[in-house]
């Protein structure tokens, strides 16, 4: 009996063992592709998804992580004038989803090794000598880093990998050129500030000018309309209703053609 409940839990350990090798967990976030040691090896055309998968175990599945990754790297490259520049850059990817199996096939899991970061480099290099220095560490960045992610993409397709986006972290270019580029730049905005102020300048000198003609084609109008007979004809009205106040005392007549009235005040 002794011997017989021996072996029930050989066996049973042996089933337990046996069991935990019949299968994979694909955690979540991943996909395996199927590998057949004794079969056609790589089955093509199935994606495994998550959670556990049943196989024999001498058969094995190969999983895949399908999340966005990061890596990181640091290229130096030489500008358009010559010039080495280290550019700091993030590489945002994935394999494509349902294309696993392939890239299992023509490279493997180690796909960002042996094929992203090489052709990154590549095209970094490629691109960056199409710039000068200061184009790469201000003015076209934008631009520069737009070039590497469209050839990349186009060339990591054909290798059944997705590439989501380069972030350029940072730029490192020699000091002196360096300092050159700032010295530039600030001789730009003084430039740049000196010129709005002459347009201003420029602009108010205008609005004076404007301003003046206006106040001389008044004065103009004005003395056209001004004739001593109208004078003349204001005084004499003046002088009717100053006659015609109750404070009125006396009022002394010119003693010439031009001259009016002269009006002496008085109290109430």
């Amino acid at each position: 009996m002794k011997a017989l409940h021996s072996v029930a839990i050989l066996l049973v350990v042996l089933l337990a063992l046996s069991t935990i090798g019949c299968g994979t967990q694909v955690p979540s976030g991943h996909r395996g592709v199927f590998f057949s040691k004794f079969g056609e090896g790589t089955e093509m055309g199935k994606i495994y998804g998550e959670g556990f998968n049943w196989h024999m175990p001498w058969n094995n599945i190969i999983v895949y992580k399908i999340q966005t990754q990061e890596r990181k790297e640091s290229i130096q490259v030489l500008s358009s004038d010559g010039a080495t520049i280290r550019m700091d850059m993030s590489i945002l990817y994935r394999p494509t989803v349902n294309k696993i199996d392939s890239l299992q096939v023509t490279i493997g899991p180690a796909y960002y090794d042996v094929k992203v970061a090489p052709t990154v480099r590549g095209i970094a290099r490629a691109v960056a000598g199409k710039y000068t220095p200061e184009e790469i560490y201000s003015t076209k960045r934008d631009e520069l880093k737009a070039a590497i992610v469209d050839g990349l993409t186009v060339e990591m397709a054909k290798h059944f990998i997705e590439i989501q986006d380069i972030l350029v972290r940072d730029v490192q270019i020699p000091t002196r050129i360096s300092e050159a580029i700032n010295f530039k730049l600030t001789a730009d905005q003084e430039a740049q500030k000196m010129q709005f102020t002459i347009a201003k300048e420029k602009l108010e000198a205008e609005r004076k000018r404007i301003e003046a003609k206006g106040i001389s084609d008044f004065q103009k109008i004005v003395s056209a309309g001004i004739t001593t007979s109208l004078l003349k004809w204001k005084g004499i009205e003046a002088t009717l209703k100053i006659a015609e106040s109750p404070n009125t005392k006396v009022i002394i007549i010119g003693n010439d053609a031009g001259s009016l009235p002269v009006i002496l005040g008085g109290d109430k």
